[in-house]
């Protein structure tokens, strides 16, 4: 029995993604050749129309672990929660962890972001850098964060508003 072809062009994917959950979620693999190494990353696209909040990065988790972290950031804007960008957060992840959502400059960083840049046409992206801590607690830019994760969630957004 020959299954039939399910392909469907990558553009298609992400407006099926947005008209179902009025965002969509793009996972990049990451890439051990480049330097440094370019680790794995997920981001939105549409969440600004969505849920009016700017389109969320978060780098070096599992795109399942990206999409609940994205969701609960979706979900918390339609539940009409203000998040700040660029000040440290508690309350939004488990456990009062702290977490700063950083504005990501459109110009230096959208090469990152290839997909996002075709779907919105080359309009400057309006996205945030979800900055999350590691299991101590402690965010990048501390000094007891854990030195092997420095790869893993490297630093984008800008810090302060």
């Amino acid at each position: 029995m020959e299954l039939p072809d399910f392909h469907i062009p990558h553009a298609e994917k992400i407006e099926w993604m947005i008209e179902t959950h009025g965002w969509a979620l793009e996972a990049v693999v990451p890439d051990p050749t480049t330097d440094p190494p370019t680790p794995a990353s997920a981001y939105s696209i549409g969440m600004r129309e969505a849920v009016d909040f700017p389109d969320v990065a978060v780098f070096g988790l599992a795109p399942a672990a990206s999409n609940g972290l994205i969701t609960l950031v979706a979900d918390a804007c339609r539940g009409g929660t203000q998040i700040p960008l660029g000040a440290e957060l508690v309350g939004l992840l488990d456990n009062e962890l702290r977490c700063v959502f950083a504005p990501i400059d459109p110009t230096t960083a959208a090469d990152l972001f290839d997909t996002a840049v075709s779907w919105f046409r080359g309009e400057p992206l309006d996205m945030v850098q979800l900055i999350y801590p590691d299991r101590n607690g402690f965010l990048p830019y501390e000094v007891g964060f854990d030195q092997r994760m420095r790869l893993a969630q490297p630093i984008v957004g800008q810090m302060g508003s």
